[in-house]
């Protein structure tokens, strides 16, 4: 017996798509080929709504809606691209960009330019925007945390969590301006509950945590995202058969992802399929959390 998928039909920037039951708008969007930016959204973490860049136009609607978190509704009309959506992403990505450092979230600086983001435009009045201005965590040899380049998005929050490795060990500490992703009381990290799976890396969109080694290469000046090649492999270390995408540059291994649509590891790894590849390159120092 076959069971007959149910759909939706709805309208997007005036053109009839058909989607299943349940489907985001923001993914009909992307069946529709209508590009629509995120930020706190992965196809692999639960939606959390909280950067506001996906926000479209329903009909009937008073307030703009999230599309990464809204289902697509029978009969829904949709406007994607309204003077009223591109001004509240065009000030979404302006304040974003005028707290914060985004120098390494280049898919940001593709939309601002869309948008007609100025973040530099803050600073002309009396008293100029507020950077964060803190220093990198540097508490092993594993990775490094930059909350001058944070924008709050939570993916590292839900990939340590429930969408992933369960080990809560890193939350939302503060308010307001004083909010950071933090240990529970600010706890080095290797005391913490961390256990290393570097999943955290996987999901940040800006560069606030990333692998030592690309920490350290671009703090030489020597990061050529140009001369880096991505080979896709199986982790060798155990036969859940993970797969790893493995980045390397000067023919050395730089640091490992996992593709986010392979069915074993969704994007997720453990602390040796992320960090356990210095027996490659036994010149190498080991790498010691």
């Amino acid at each position: 017996m076959t069971i007959l998928e149910t759909k939706v039909a709805l309208r997007i920037n005036g053109e009839a798509v058909e989607v299943p039951a349940g489907t985001s708008i923001h993914k009909a969007c992307e069946s529709a080929g209508i590009d629509t930016p995120t930020l706190c959204w992965a196809e692999n973490l639960t939606p959390v709504n909280v950067c506001r860049v996906c926000v479209v136009e329903v009909e009937g609607s008073r307030a703009l809606v999230p599309s990464c978190a809204r289902p697509a509704e029978e009969g829904m009309v949709v406007e994607t691209d309204s003077e009223r959506v591109r001004h509240s992403r065009k000030m979404v990505l302006e304040f974003l960009g005028s707290g914060v450092n985004l120098e390494q979230a280049p898919e940001l600086h593709e939309w601002m330019q869309r948008y007609g983001a100025e973040p530099e435009r803050y600073d002309q009045y009396e008293m100029p925007a507020v950077r964060m201005g803190d220093a990198p965590k540097i508490q092993d040899n594993l990775f490094i945390r930059d909350y001058d380049q944070c924008v709050l998005c939570y993916k590292c929050v839900s990939a340590c969590g429930d969408d992933a490795q369960h080990s809560f060990a890193i939350a939302v500490s503060g308010r307001g301006f004083g909010a950071r992703i933090s240990t529970e009381y600010d706890t080095p990290l290797p005391d913490s509950a961390c256990v290393y799976c570097g999943n955290c890396i996987g999901v940040c969109p800006t560069g606030a945590i990333q692998f030592k080694t690309e920490f350290d290469l671009r703090a030489a000046d020597d990061w050529r995202p140009d001369d880096q090649d991505v080979t896709r492999t199986i982790c060798s270390y155990c036969g859940v058969g993970c797969n790893l995408e493995l980045h390397t540059q000067d023919e050395k291994i730089i640091k490992v992802t996992s593709p986010s649509d392979h069915s074993v590891t969704n994007g997720h790894l453990c602390i040796k399929g992320r960090f356990g590849w210095q027996y490659v390159q036994p010149d190498e120092p080991p790498l010691n959390a």
